[in-house]
């Protein structure tokens, strides 16, 4: 059929294909020029996923840090306080083996302390039986002088046996008087000696050791009276 036909027939000829509208345009065109602002690029997506598992990953290992570090400090005040204890624990047994060896010590030289006491009467009656004999008595009396002699023979025998196990005598005549070794038993007054010398030794004292086991009992010499300051002048 052509043209004329068709117009007569009145058969309308088909519409041209519209156009793109100018305002909505074709919707494959407008999503290809436009995109979804709400569609995100998948390797951003991956970036900000990364950072966020990576920051957290920081945060937990800086917290594990910190709690490592504080054991370390909480283990080394405990080494710190173990070890102080540790040593005063090494020096207390110290001390106690040297108080026990300086204990057995004393109780090995002083053991003959109550001993030492009871022989030092001994020697004290041989030093008075002496100290009666006068010389005159002695020259005139041969029987006398020889027993004289003998008791003088024990005296040293005893005296050596005494030093021996450690026992000095303590004879201060002439020395100034000490209170540590000397017991005063009365004062000497007009005595020709310095104040506070010892005159006469009563009886020898004693050390063991160097401690002392018995003083020696003495007289001192009494000091003058202070002389009066004449003020008046």
């Amino acid at each position: 059929m052509n043209d004329s036909e068709r117009k007569g027939t009145g058969e309308a000829e088909p519409a041209a294909a519209a156009a793109p509208s100018a305002e909505g345009g074709d919707p494959g065109a407008t999503a290809a020029h436009h995109p979804d602002p709400e569609a995100a690029d998948p390797g951003t997506d991956a970036d900000a996923d990364d950072a966020a598992t990576w920051d957290a990953g920081d945060f937990a290992n800086s917290l594990r840090t910190a709690d490592l570090q504080g054991e370390v400090d909480a283990l080394r005040d405990e080494n710190a306080k173990m070890k102080d204890q540790l040593l005063r624990a090494l020096a207390d047994t110290e001390n106690t083996r040297r108080r026990a060896e300086r204990d057995k010590q004393d109780a090995t030289k002083y053991a003959v302390s109550k001993f030492a006491k009871d022989i030092l009467d001994v020697g004290d009656n041989l030093d008075r039986a002496l100290d009666h004999v006068s010389a005159e008595a002695r020259q005139s009396d041969t029987a006398l002088n020889t027993l004289a002699e003998g008791i003088e023979a024990t005296q040293r025998l005893l005296r050596d046996m005494l030093e021996r196990h450690g026992l000095s005598r303590i004879d201060p005549a002439g020395d100034p008087f000490d209170p540590n070794y000397h017991q005063a038993m009365f004062e000497v007054a007009d005595s020709g000696q310095n104040p506070g010398t010892v005159v006469q030794v009563m009886q020898v004292g004693y050390a063991l050791h160097g401690r002392l086991l018995r003083p020696a009992m003495v007289s001192v010499a009494k000091g003058e009276p202070p002389q009066k300051v004449d003020t008046s002048a």
